[in-house]
């Protein structure tokens, strides 16, 4: 097997940012315990997708599942606690480098190689994640939000200085984080949006937009900032 890459601390997301799983212990067997939480989160992401979060009840799990509605509870906490299951292994899961650590590991690549790489990492293997995080988002509790918030904002900030270096922004330039945001939205919100471009090739599209965002980074070296042109709020 391989070993897995190094991250550098500049751009590496903080293995502690996931969201708090409870501490559910009633099976003695490791083994069966995973098997049956893979059960019941299995079930539940499909049914979170089809029905919805609010609209899914464990009986709805249960039955989907196989897992007796008598024992569920010994395996998982609430229904709260599958979704925070689900987010850490689909969303918070560092198995897609960000296009940060990309950037950084791999300075040869041309940048334009790299975004087209991301995004179809992206818009495949966290899929799932993606639906299931923004359709789930409003029944977040308070702490998991600011857990949330807390990994864009590594994954903002880790890209910003990334940008900055390849167009000479000073720190001050506030566009690199704009641009920033502007390439991961891209990246979330293509999986919402991808049936108007069914009967376009997938690798149209990919060349596409990275393509574009290349051209909107390039800009940002090429033209200073003039806050005379656009018009106050």
């Amino acid at each position: 097997m391989p070993a897995e890459p190094e991250h550098n601390d500049k751009t590496a997301l903080d293995s502690e940012q996931q969201l708090v799983e409870a501490t559910v212990d009633g099976v003695q067997d490791s083994a069966l315990t995973e098997t049956r939480r893979n059960q019941i989160c299995d079930a539940a992401l499909s049914l979170f997708l089809e029905k919805g979060f609010d609209a899914t009840t464990i009986r709805d799990i249960c039955a989907r599942s196989g897992v007796n509605q008598a024992s569920i509870y010994d395996y998982i906490a609430n229904k709260n606690d599958i979704l925070r299951r689900l987010l850490n292994k689909l969303w918070f899961a560092q198995d897609v480098p960000t296009l940060a650590e990309r950037l950084e590991r791999d300075p040869d690549v041309p940048f334009e190689d790299q975004v087209a790489a991301f995004f179809q990492d992206v818009w495949t293997k966290k899929r799932q994640g993606t639906l299931l995080i923004y359709r789930s988002i409003p029944h977040l509790r308070d702490e998991d939000r600011k857990t949330m918030r807390a990994r864009d904002e590594t994954v903002l900030n880790a890209l910003a200085d990334q940008l900055r270096e390849r167009t000479g922004l000073p720190e001050d330039d506030p566009r690199a984080e704009v641009v920033a945001n502007m390439i991961v939205f891209l990246a979330a919100f293509a999986p919402m949006r991808d049936w108007l471009n069914r009967d376009i090739d997938d690798t149209v599209i990919l060349k596409t937009v990275a393509a574009a965002v290349r051209a909107m980074v390039d800009q940002l070296g090429e033209k200073p900032i003039n806050s005379d042109a656009y018009p106050s709020k």
